[in-house]
């Protein structure tokens, strides 16, 4: 016991005096879930959440403030502290990690560690103005398709991933990841919806269903004084943009990895981020049909402590040519600037707001308008009315149980929203939508409970109840009536002006999916998944179901 509080000490000591590192922590790290509890209970006073690509010392620095008030935490809450607070010491600390390869160690004593909680690397160095780590990791799906019949798939990658920091500032990284499939290919699709947007999968010229991914960047940071934080990044790697508890009008990151240059600059209660990204269209067989397009993004956030954050922004998606420079500066107006240049390109603005006076008690809400700033929003059913909202709320410790979070939210996406007149300017990269999964004219009522058993195990569940209005087409595939439910098919083909919300084929879905992660040594971690949808049609009158079981074993070294 004694050694265990002395082992404490030493990492906290070296919590607040490690090394910087500006690379990013990855987005589907389980620390960014840990933050949001802890800025939802007033624990953490901001977090960028609407841009949640942290670096690792920036993650290190919260954790830091949620340990001044650990007085405040649960037992879990504690332990998960104390977990995540070893995980991001960035220390070499023989207690604390373990290298596969560690120099003056026989590669048997090493390998003897893959089953302890020491934080695990393949390979590490580090000095005063440079540091390298490397880890391996991999994922086996195994999944179970039990209704309408029977059937299953297998996937299976492994990968490495090479990061570090270079003179306090310049922070970098590069991972790789290559896998296959066996079994039936659309539930394989079902359970890993990025292989949708893979070339190697979708031109499917192997005997084998093969996939890879690969993220690459550098970012530079700077802190010209104390509290401005200035980043610049260039690179390719998952992102989200904007407010969204099950998925984000703006930029959900269901989407395929974008290529982009992104600025950063954070000053007291302002918060400003301008990307521009590149991305491809529809996947088509022959090379000359292939193109590229892009989106930029500028966002402002204002943060009034223990009130509220504002947030104003927009988007811009074009095509047809190389990188218009006009939409590169990060300042200006989009809108604007797209009037100038000729109108040819698809223009979005939002506003969000998020609170933060109700410990323990979220609200959020964002207004998305497409194309048409501010033009014919007092007539709420002409097809110039490309509009969204969404409005949600995050209640931590909910009903007073410790570790236990309810979200509840609320999505409207009106006709023709994210389409556009040159279908290579709609709002999506690979055909996948950009913004809210559930696409135009749709509503969904989302609902999740998470509760965190203890350091290592979390539950949780979801509901959706999907609401969609589709295009009317006959028998052979012609359009009949466009009610704007095809994101690409644009508001031209339409027979009114009058766009009806929820108008054609009326389509309700009923999804429940039960969750359980379980983390039994640290960076192995096993996810077992249910998940039951319903599809009601109800304007041609039938239903079919659908269900499967997944586990999903995933692994770092």
């Amino acid at each position: 016991m004694r050694i265990k509080k002395l082992l404490f000490i030493l990492i906290i000591f070296t919590f607040h005096f490690s090394i910087a590192q500006v690379e990013n922590v990855p987005q589907n790290n389980r620390v960014y879930s840990f933050l949001k509890e802890m800025k939802v209970k007033n624990i953490v006073p901001y977090i960028s959440e609407d841009v949640p690509n942290l670096s690792r010392f920036e993650v290190r620095a919260l954790l830091g403030t949620v340990r001044k008030k650990s007085a405040q935490l649960s037992r879990t809450e504690l332990d998960l502290l104390h977990w995540f607070e070893i995980e991001y010491t960035d220390s070499l600390l023989d207690e604390t990690t373990t290298r596969l390869f560690t120099p003056g160690k026989s590669f048997g004593s090493t390998l003897s560690e893959v089953g302890s909680d020491k934080v695990k690397y393949l390979y590490a160095y580090q000095e005063e103005n440079a540091n390298f780590y490397a880890e391996g990791f991999g994922h086996f799906y195994h999944g179970q398709q039990l209704k309408h019949k029977v059937t299953n798939a297998n996937l299976y990658d492994t990968g490495f991933r090479l990061r570090g920091t270079v003179f306090k500032h310049l922070g970098y990284l590069f991972s790789f990841i290559k896998g296959g499939v066996s079994g039936n290919k659309d539930l394989a699709e079902i359970i890993e919806p990025r292989l949708l947007t893979n070339f190697k999968w979708i031109e499917a010229g192997e005997n084998i269903g093969n996939y890879g991914f690969s993220n690459a960047y550098i970012k530079y940071h700077t802190e010209p004084v104390e509290g401005m934080n200035l980043s610049v990044q260039l690179g390719r790697e998952p992102l989200t943009i904007g407010y969204g508890y099950g998925s984000k009008l703006v930029l959900s990151g269901d989407n395929p990895v974008l290529d982009f240059l992104q600025f950063n600059f954070d000053y007291g209660i302002v918060h400003y981020t301008s990307i521009h990204a590149s991305t491809v269209g529809l996947f088509a067989p022959e090379r000359d049909d292939r193109y590229t397009k892009f989106w930029a993004f500028n966002t402002l956030r204002i943060t009034l402590p223990g009130l509220f954050d504002i947030g104003i922004g927009e988007a811009i998606v074009y095509s047809g040519r190389g990188i218009e420079i006009a939409y590169l500066s990060p300042v200006g107006f989009y809108k604007f600037t797209e009037m100038s240049l000729q109108d040819r390109d698809n223009g979005i603005l939002f506003l969000d707001i998020q609170t933060s006076f109700i410990s323990n008690l979220e609200l959020q809400g964002t207004f998305f308008l497409d194309e048409n700033i501010l033009f014919n929003l007092g007539d709420f059913d002409n097809f110039t009315n490309k509009t969204a909202y969404q409005l949600g709320a995050f209640w931590y410790e909910a009903f007073t149980i410790n570790n236990l979070s309810w979200i509840l939210e609320y999505t409207k996406i009106r006709p023709y929203v994210y389409s556009h007149a040159n279908i290579k300017n709609t709002y999506t990269a690979w055909g996948t939508n950009l913004g809210h999964r559930i696409g135009p004219n749709s509503d969904e009522i989302f609902t999740r409970f998470a509760y965190n058993v203890n350091s290592w195990i979390g539950a949780s569940l979801e509901y959706r109840h999907q609401r969609s209005g589709k295009n009317i087409y006959d028998d052979d595939g012609n359009l009949i009536k466009n009610v704007g439910g095809d994101i690409f098919v644009s508001h031209e083909s339409r027979l009114s002006d009058t766009a009806i919300f929820l108008d054609g084929i009326r389509i309700n879905v009923d999804e429940v999916q039960v969750g359980l992660r379980i983390e039994p040594v640290r960076d192995f971690v096993f996810d077992i998944i249910y998940n039951y949808s319903i599809q009601n049609n109800l304007s041609e009158g039938y239903k079919k179901d659908f269900s499967y079981g997944l586990i999903k074993f995933s692994f770092e070294y």
